[in-house]
């Protein structure tokens, strides 16, 4: 089910999650006016899927269910997935600057790779009960958001010496049918007016970290979850032409003794696998993010435009603005190639997923193209 920016806004108001913005408490997350940009550039993620003309870039039939689903929700299968992907989030962001959906994405990737590799270590099944989730979450068209940053306390500490345990998200308590969580995250992007906050680990972490080791999907309004937020953007600034209208509010999540079913929970414990989930998370977000800013920079090289025009400067005649506009193009088409190339490069998973080749498999490739490039001038063949 493809919802739209109307149906979003009022799905929200089937929730109750105990919202602060600037110390206030929220009543319904849907009409605060200090959180309607944010909740604007959600919405066109849900109106551009259900464009013809946007649909083959903003929607993707999932491989492991054979369902369409929105591309802010798809997990990547091939080359052409991640290239699609790209340019779905470009152009998201070219109209609202940011749209932050393309983060449950980016976790659903990475969470698939950590099951799968969790379940062949220790014989677990984080794996089917992710994907029954996933699947889940892709049907109802949910808009998710990612704590990952912890509150840290002590950063000379790891997390099972910090004076204060609740520095960082941890399991407190196991119970037959799933665990407790208590501690805080920071830094949640888009937290007050998501369905669903998928926790997942910071850090690597040792064996005596194990109850910090942790991923799971909780249910924004889930009783004892409190966020604190900022505003989105700077609504209700006449002059805030742009901001006014698109943002993202940022928030803390506090977890006081939260209670998560083990249908829900995907790592608890196996402290030698959140270091990978980690890592996987952040380089399939690397790559979301050059679409992301390159939308950004395409908004940018726009304003810049009327503005000279604004001013009655013709570009032509001055060219020291033409060649900043120049250069801006340069660096925003520059990075965004990058992007291309390791989508085209990209090696699958053995969880099924494609992963975008990383800087390092980069190195490893042009030293391969070199050693090539001597073969063949010694009269040997490139392989």
């Amino acid at each position: 089910m493809f919802m739209s920016s109307a149906d979003y806004r009022e799905s929200l108001r089937r929730y109750r999650p105990h919202v602060y913005v600037d110390g206030d408490a929220v009543e319904s997350v849907a009409d605060e006016p200090r959180l309607a940009p944010g909740i604007n550039a959600v919405g066109l993620t849900y109106d551009f899927a259900l464009r013809t003309v946007l649909a083959p870039v903003m929607t993707a039939t999932q491989k492991t269910s054979g369902q369409p689903v929105n591309r802010m929700l798809h997990v990547p299968t091939t080359s052409s997935d991640l290239l699609n992907k790209l340019e779905a989030v470009r152009v998201i962001c070219q109209e609202t600057g940011c749209a932050m959906r393309y983060l449950g994405g980016d976790a659903f990737s990475a969470i698939l790779q950590a099951t799968h590799r969790i379940d062949e270590d220790k014989g677990t099944d984080y794996k089917a009960r992710f994907l029954a989730y996933m699947h889940r979450a892709q049907a109802d068209d949910l808009a998710l958001a990612v704590a990952m940053t912890d509150g840290k306390g002590d950063r000379s500490r790891r997390p099972h010496q910090q004076e204060n345990p609740d520095s960082y998200v941890h399991i407190a308590e196991r119970r037959k049918d799933g665990i407790v969580l208590s501690g805080v995250k920071a830094i949640i992007t888009g937290a007050p007016y998501v369905h669903e906050i998928l926790v997942m680990p910071c850090r690597n972490m040792t064996e005596a970290d194990a109850d910090f080791a942790v991923c799971c999907a909780v249910p924004v309004d889930a009783e004892g979850l409190t966020l604190v937020a900022r505003p989105a953007g700077r609504p209700g600034e006449p002059a805030a032409t742009f901001s006014g209208r698109y943002g993202q509010s940022t928030g803390v999540a506090l977890f006081e003794r939260v209670f998560v079913p083990w249908e829900r929970v995907f790592l608890a414990g196996e402290w030698e696998h959140s270091g990978f989930l980690t890592y996987s998370y952040a380089t399939h977000h690397r790559h979301t993010c050059i679409g992301a800013r390159a939308g950004f920079g395409d908004l940018l090289i726009g304003a810049g435009a009327l503005m000279t025009e604004a001013n009655g400067l013709d570009l032509d005649q001055t060219p020291y603005l033409r060649e900043a506009m120049v250069e801006l193009i340069k660096i925003v088409e520059g990075f965004y190639a990058c992007g291309v190339a390791a989508s085209v490069y990209a090696k699958e998973d053995p969880a099924g997923d494609v992963v975008p080749e990383r800087a390092d498999q980069d190195r490893r490739g042009l030293l391969r193209l070199r050693r090539g490039r001597l073969s063949l001038r010694e009269g040997g063949s490139c392989r």
